[in-house]
């Protein structure tokens, strides 16, 4: 489950993904297209073509020293 704490953004994308692209590929796009920074705890948001699917990523910061990309899908 994703549980961002505190204040965070959300960032939707207006142009459709191809949904074959995994969380790698969405953080490129993020990096590339929005030229923001993918690991800044933001929600960034991605309809397919047909806009009936949506992924999410957001960069989990654990507690642990393992920090990492969560995916979901919608």
């Amino acid at each position: 489950m994703i549980s961002p704490s505190g204040n965070f953004k959300i960032y939707i994308a207006s142009k459709p993904v191809d949904f074959r692209k995994g969380m790698d590929g969405l953080a490129a796009i993020v990096m590339n297209e929005f030229d923001l920074d993918p690991f800044n705890g933001a929600i960034f948001i991605f309809r397919s073509k047909r806009a009936d699917r949506l992924k999410l990523i957001v960069w989990e910061r654990a507690t642990e020293p393992n920090s990492r990309m969560v995916s979901a899908f919608v």
